[in-house]
């Protein structure tokens, strides 16, 4: 009985990382080539990355396009955007792998 307990409770303890969230996205590219992201890597337009307001650095995301159904994964490297209603950057090489044009609403989720 003590062990069921004990393995109720470690289920309860992981973290649902798997479970997708649909959120508004944009995209920065050149415009901004060669600046410091906020952790103080030089941004690369055509890098695999994203800015998000509050995950940590280094936080790896799978970002679909529910419209092409194409998937990326990206790395967290800067903070961001700054747009109400907006709460995921991706660089223009991520936003064109999943063939986004325009702010649209992705799906977002912990690789």
């Amino acid at each position: 009985m003590r062990y069921w307990a004990f393995a109720s409770l470690v289920l309860l303890a992981i973290p649902a990382q798997a479970a997708a969230t649909t959120v508004t996205a944009t995209w920065y590219g050149n415009e901004l080539a060669g600046n410091r992201t906020a952790n103080g890597e030089v941004f690369n337009p055509n890098g695999l990355t994203a800015a998000h307001r509050s995950l940590p650095f280094g936080t790896c995301l799978r970002v679909s396009n529910p419209k092409t159904g194409k998937s990326v994964k990206v790395r967290v490297n800067d903070r961001g955007p700054f747009t109400k209603g907006v709460h995921l950057d991706l660089s223009a090489g991520a936003a064109r792998a999943i063939g986004m044009r325009s702010t649209q609403p992705v799906s977002m989720k912990r690789c």
